[in-house]
């Protein structure tokens, strides 16, 4: 089965690509393309799986970058003497860089997949952007190590991600992002079981906007479609012992 690559005119200057679990290797719970290293899935299918992604990125296996996320607001400047393997034992949930023979890769199943890109400097960006990544700042700490390297005019796309309709969560939740923020509180609106429901996009849109960056959300929701995405929160309710993970890529 072929790849499917979700594509956006703002970033159309740079190579990049939210890839679903279409036309992958794995089987089972982790039919199709299951990136995650982390997850049970067999080894050699996820390696044959994320060799397909860096063919479709247009780089070698041992160039799709990616760092080992732990929701935080870390970031990776990724330099022209930095040994890519490497960068996969580093803690942190951002990447950017001006090189132009590696692809930054995030591993998603219901957070944020964000990729940055200011295509005139030549300079890209991607970052993990669950909700406590994002209220720690991982989406401005992103924007910055961009803007350190030259960055100006930033365009971003939020991937697939889970939406409002089906991120039901508790009063100590919505009350830590109140603490924080009172105006936060038009991220929250009531849900059918009298509990809050939290809009993850529209948080992750307010902040990348709010640090000057041209940005959308792609509008694909993790948990509702199933045929095309991973959902983590899908797989904890079905009882599930683990669950794919999917990639989004960018590359100059």
């Amino acid at each position: 089965m072929t790849l499917e690559i979700l594509t956006y005119p703002l970033l159309a200057d740079v190579r990049h690509g939210f890839f679903t679990r279409k036309g992958g290797a794995s089987s089972g719970l982790f039919a199709g393309l299951n990136c995650g290293r982390g997850s049970s899935d067999q080894r050699e299918m996820v390696a044959l799986n994320r060799a397909r992604v860096a063919t479709a990125m247009g780089v070698s296996p041992d160039r799709l970058t990616a760092v080992k996320q732990v929701h935080s607001a870390d970031v990776v400047t990724l330099g022209e003497d930095d040994d890519p393997d490497k960068i996969g034992d580093i803690r942190a949930d951002g990447m950017v860089t001006r090189r132009r023979d590696v692809a930054l890769g995030i591993l998603t199943a219901d957070c944020q997949p964000i990729l940055l890109a200011d295509s005139k400097a030549g300079i890209i960006g991607a970052c993990h952007a669950g909700w406590r990544g994002a209220l720690s700042g991982i989406i401005e700490a992103t924007v910055a190590a961009m803007q350190e390297l030259g960055a100006g005019e930033i365009h971003a796309v939020i991937g697939p991600t889970i939406s409002q309709r089906a991120y039901e969560v508790g009063d100590e939740f919505m009350e830590d992002f109140l603490m924080e923020d009172p105006e936060y509180s038009r991220f929250f609106s009531g849900g059918p079981n009298g509990r809050p429901m939290f809009d993850l996009p529209s948080f992750g849109l307010s902040r990348l906007r709010a640090a000057g960056v041209e940005a959308e959300w792609c509008g694909h929701c993790t948990y509702s479609d199933p045929e095309r995405f991973f959902s983590y929160r899908r797989a904890t309710h079905e009882g599930h012992a683990d669950y794919g993970r999917l990639i989004s890529a960018i590359a100059l």
